[in-house]
């Protein structure tokens, strides 16, 4: 099965949920809201969300309770590829293949889109939901906030930003990528299972497993396609972590190590999924995908 296949109707389904809450809580200035919607829609994957969709099937979730879980979640992803690619931080001049927001717009502008799509997301994720209680609805706003924060996608910034042009152990990597990529890869399938029956919450624990070997898989890939890729088909420019000087798997491990770390990543998260008992074959074919993939 190809990505484009199995995400696509899931991408159309969360571009609609975003731009359904672009129109419901609309900014009061016209450039943060052309801002807010150039980063929202600008395309990309939509991984995380699906991984929302994807795991909340496999529990029985109501379609109401996964779209608010995976729209806020894309919202959060959103904000921090605006952020990221100011000038302050990595500045970067190409997303997907089209200039960044800080390049499409402005700095000042870029950093209220990004703060403004922190906020909708939680605003999305309070919404009152008639197929979901109020403790689980609280502990999805908890699970995003935990993971996003100084705790999990803000404080892996933090030590991204401090290790550049620093040697690393792997240990080092590994922590900075688990929070920095990882957090919310498993934030995405921990709210899936959220938003699903109370009997599938006791198999938090092996999808929450599941979810941090796929995430730091996910950047080990990302590391090697940094230097294997091509600038087109990624949308962003090849070789620009080894320019930026950032840590990573392939310069500490040499390519063919990173890729072997990745499949050992891989094998231990299909083997965490193994163990739910649910039909969990679509998570596993993105897996599959997403380890392979180009871009």
């Amino acid at each position: 099965m190809a990505l484009a296949q199995l995400l696509s109707p899931y991408q159309q389904r969360v571009d609609q949920c975003l731009r359904e809450a672009l129109v419901r809580w609309p900014s009061a200035d016209h450039e943060l809201q052309q801002a807010m919607e150039y980063a929202l829609l600008l395309g990309g994957k939509r991984v995380r969300p699906v991984l929302t969709y994807l795991t909340g099937e496999a529990c029985g979730a109501g379609s109401a309770a996964l779209d608010s879980a995976a729209t806020a979640i894309e919202c959060i992803h959103a904000y921090s590829l605006v952020h990221d690619d100011l000038p302050a931080m990595d500045d970067d001049a190409l997303r997907r293949g089209k200039p960044t927001v800080h390049i499409a717009f402005n700095e000042a502008t870029a950093i209220l889109a990004g703060d403004a799509m922190q906020t909708l997301a939680f605003q999305i994720l309070t919404e009152p939901l008639a197929e979901l209680a109020a403790p689980r609805q609280l502990q999805l706003v908890a699970a995003l906030a935990q993971a996003s924060g100084a705790a999990g996608m803000c404080g892996g910034q933090a030590l991204d930003l401090a290790a550049t042009g620093k040697q690393q152990t792997e240990t080092e990597l590994a922590t900075m990528h688990r929070l920095k990529t990882g957090a919310l890869i498993q934030a995405a399938i921990t709210m899936g299972v959220l938003c699903g029956s109370d009997e599938a919450q006791q198999y938090q624990t092996d999808f929450a497993e599941f979810g941090a070997h796929l995430g730091l898989a996910f950047q080990v890939q990302d590391d090697v396609l940094d230097v294997v890729g091509d600038t087109q088909v990624l949308g962003k420019p090849q070789g620009s972590d080894s320019a930026a000087e950032k840590s990573t798997y392939v310069q500490l491990l040499g390519l063919d190590g990173a890729r072997m770390q990745m499949q050992h990543l891989h094998d231990k998260a299909l083997q965490a999924l193994a163990r739910i008992p649910y039909n969990t074959d679509k998570l596993s074919k993105l897996a599959n995908i997403l380890l392979t993939r180009d871009h």
